[in-house]
């Protein structure tokens, strides 16, 4: 059994993805391409929205289903992004391999993505190197965002020091074959080090052109502003979903607001549980040495059980809307505030192409309290990560 597609669901017939990729490959600069990308590998032209020049054009978001743009802080990316991690093992399964992974990355591209999403830990390395490998011919059409912060010595241990930062980057940059990093995120926060500290640290390597925005993942809102007062956050990553919402509660969201900062969720889609493919023993099919969720309370069988009401309410206004639960569950997202942009995650060409159809469902205020009234009656079972995991949430 496959458990790859931790952030999708199931292909549904009539998403508009497909039929708005068909005029990608035409773009301006495709034979350019071409001749700059490996032997045997097919060139992928400009994405959707994108000028001959290969701007990514005013900011927008579209209802249509062609990608649109929106702003993270000062930095415009596509209204859906691309996380990249599981294309690689040991966080979410096995991965897939390497000439699948590049197909992947590339049709997103094709499909009007432009904002991919990785880390240093992610392999680790070899994610990187795979979404360097991916992109190159088309750098400079894309955003690219990598994280530092921990140690990649089998312990899951932190270390933010300004030294190790400084050295990881330069590596970073060789991994992803660039000269600069579009968004730079601490992936987890390190108590022991100051964070105006690692603030500064990311300023000088701003101001040396090797880092253009800095971003963190899963700090507290007190951690934001304090970092914020140092070196401008520009962006702000951390789980949130339709089930996972506690962002909306302990102020980093209303901290978002408040600085002008954007706000990128990881596991939009529950990480895997909204598509509502997943058996209730899924837990017993993952590789405890590839998959995070094998001691994740929110899979156990009892758990998935309690929480079926979740995707029951879910499919009521995906039938209402004539999209799929993974669907309405990412333009929930892209609904609640214009500076959210998700990073949904896939090793399938078809839930790709389902998640980006995401793009043409339209919420209408009507339906997002109908959602907030379904949901205000169901209770969320489960703890999103296991104790080890959550120790590492900024809780200061």
């Amino acid at each position: 059994m496959s458990t790859q597609n931790q952030d999708t669901g199931p292909t549904r017939e009539g998403s508009g993805a497909a039929a708005n990729r068909r005029g990608f490959l035409k773009a301006a600069g495709a034979a350019a391409l071409t001749a700059a990308l490996p032997t045997g590998v097919a060139s992928f032209g400009a994405p959707a929205g994108a000028s001959a020049s290969g701007s990514a054009g005013p900011a927008s978001s579209s209802s249509s289903g062609t990608m649109g743009t929106r702003m993270l802080g000062g930095l415009q990316v596509s209204e859906q992004g691309f996380g990249c991690m599981s294309n690689s093992p040991g966080h979410y399964g096995p991965g897939v391999d390497r000439a699948t992974s590049l197909r992947l990355i590339r049709e997103a591209f094709e499909s009007g993505v432009t904002f991919f999403d990785t880390a240093e830990v992610y392999g680790p390395y070899v994610n990187e190197e795979l979404v360097g490998e991916a992109l190159a011919p088309v750098r400079d059409r894309v955003v690219l965002a990598t994280k530092f912060g921990f140690r990649i010595d089998g312990t899951n241990g932190l270390d933010s020091r300004p030294e190790r930062i400084r050295r990881v980057v330069e590596e970073s940059l060789r991994r992803l074959r660039t000269d600069r990093i579009d968004l730079y995120y601490q992936h987890r926060v390190d108590l022991t080090v100051p964070i105006e500290d690692v603030a500064g640290t990311i300023r000088d390597l701003i101001q040396q052109g090797k880092v253009l925005h800095f971003g963190l993942s899963e700090a507290s809102a007190r951690t934001i502003r304090r970092a914020h007062a140092v070196q401008p956050v520009t962006a702000i990553q951390t789980e949130y979903s339709i089930m996972e919402r506690s962002v909306e509660h302990n102020g980093v969201l209303q901290v978002c607001e408040d600085l002008g900062i954007g706000f990128v969720p990881w596991g939009p889609l529950g990480q895997g549980f909204l598509p509502g493919t997943l058996p209730l023993d899924v837990q017993a099919h993952f590789d405890p040495a590839l998959d995070l969720r094998t001691t994740f309370p929110r899979f156990s069988p009892a758990v998935l059980q309690a929480n079926q009401p979740v995707l029951d309410a879910l499919q009521v206004f995906a039938d209402r809307k004539g999209a799929t639960r993974a669907q309405i569950a990412l333009a929930w997202l892209a609904a609640r505030k214009p500076w959210i942009v998700s990073i949904p995650g896939t090793t399938s060409p078809d839930h790709l192409r389902e998640n980006l159809g995401a793009v043409g469902v339209t919420l209408t205020p009507s339906d997002m309290a109908d959602i907030e009234t379904a949901f205000a009656a169901i209770t969320i079972h489960g703890g999103r990560m296991d104790a080890r995991q959550m120790a590492q949430i900024g809780q200061d």
